[in-house]
């Protein structure tokens, strides 16, 4: 098998690649985070969406929820999750709605698949226009500047009778707008083993930069990365939620 077939169609192995993540606590914190600092308004976005997961607690939690993502095979699966949504083949980078909603989310670090400061800025700018007055747009991010190359996490799940082991880790060379999100796949199954090895490419900020790109259309609260609790950023972390109300 070529070591690019998997990437064919990643909506197979997302939902088993992201196992270990508690959606549910996610998307509980930010729920919380629109009653303290946003418009209280219940009607929601989720950029990069993949399959669905977080739509499907935020309409649990009563909202209107939808999502885009630029995989129609993420959204597909998607629509079979959380049929009551609206889901939409969009860049998040230049979306637009017919309407404006009250939150916008954008979880797991994909706000950095913006991949270059310009589209980031554009991103911002999008997310800006399709809020409420006083809406909040939430998401995670990683400082570029606190970034360990030799660091990565994994995890491993059994799916129809062959193992899987999940491994990822930031990559940053130390200049520039550019990091990458390295990426790789082990499935083993009786005597064989496939190994699949992938680079995203991410946009790379420190929190200072990132909090200059948003400043003009936002109101900025930096929190730790703990879904856990409301808690200020320490100032020396390098992973941190941002709540961004709308100006």
């Amino acid at each position: 098998m070529s070591v690019n077939a998997l990437y064919t169609d990643l909506s197979g192995y997302y939902d088993l690649m992201c196992a270990d993540i508690d959606y549910q606590a996610q998307s509980r914190c930010v729920h919380r985070l629109q009653q303290i600092f946003g418009n209280g308004g219940v009607r929601h976005l989720d950029l990069a969406c993949g399959t669905g997961p977080h739509v499907r607690h935020f309409i649990d939690f009563g909202y209107q929820s939808g999502g885009l993502d630029i995989n129609q095979p993420m959204l597909n699966r998607a629509a079979i999750r959380c049929p009551e949504a609206h889901f939409s083949l969009q860049d998040m980078c230049t979306f637009s709605l017919s309407e404006p909603v009250d939150l916008i989310t954008c979880f797991l670090y994909s706000i950095h698949y913006s991949a270059g400061i310009d589209r980031l800025k554009a991103c911002i700018a999008s997310v800006h226009g399709a809020l409420a007055a006083g809406g909040l747009f939430c998401f995670n991010a990683v400082d570029k500047d606190k970034i360990d190359n030799a660091l990565s996490v994994s995890h491993a799940a059994e799916h129809e009778g062959s193992r899987f082991t999940f491994r990822s880790g930031w990559h940053y060379c130390g200049v520039g707008e550019k990091q990458s999100l390295r990426l790789s796949i082990e499935k083993a199954c009786a005597a064989q083993t496939q190994v699949w090895h992938d680079e995203h490419p991410m946009v790379a900020v420190s929190f200072g930069e990132l909090i200059g790109v948003l400043a003009p259309y936002f109101e900025v609260q930096v929190l730790e990365h703990d879904y856990g609790k409301v808690v200020a950023w320490n100032e020396t972390s390098g992973n941190a939620i941002f709540a961004c109300v709308k100006r």
